[in-house]
């Protein structure tokens, strides 16, 4: 299981984010006084993307670019993560794994988002 704790800008954890990501489920738990926790099955992520801003590649971190089909939270991002790029890997293995076994596949359409094409 891999968990970490959300940045501030210089790289410190000072937060009260937490992600956490086991072999079926992407969790995100936040606040202090009103505690909250998110929850993504992985075979419900259909791409991962990893953003660095200057600042980011300074002090070694990274944002994560979430794109799921999760009905309560959609896209989102876990943002300012030390290592970005292990983490990433490690979590597309696990999404794929998790894919794999439960039989699901993404299904991904070239061209424009157009209802109305005509396929004749």
């Amino acid at each position: 299981m891999w968990r970490a704790r959300k940045r501030i800008w210089c790289g410190l954890p000072w937060t009260f984010t937490v992600y956490s990501f086991d072999d079926e489920r992407l969790f995100i738990d936040s606040g202090i006084l009103n505690k909250r926790q998110d929850e993504v099955r992985l075979y419900r992520i259909q791409d991962l993307m990893v953003t660095r801003s200057l600042l980011q590649r300074i002090f070694g971190m990274g944002t994560i670019h979430i794109s799921s089909k999760d009905k309560t939270l959609g896209d989102f991002d876990l943002i300012n993560l030390k290592n970005v790029m292990d983490v990433k890997e490690d979590l597309s293995k696990k999404v794929e794994a998790q894919r794999d076994s439960k039989r699901v596949s993404v299904r991904e359409y070239m061209g424009d988002d157009d209802d109305d094409a005509d396929f004749s």
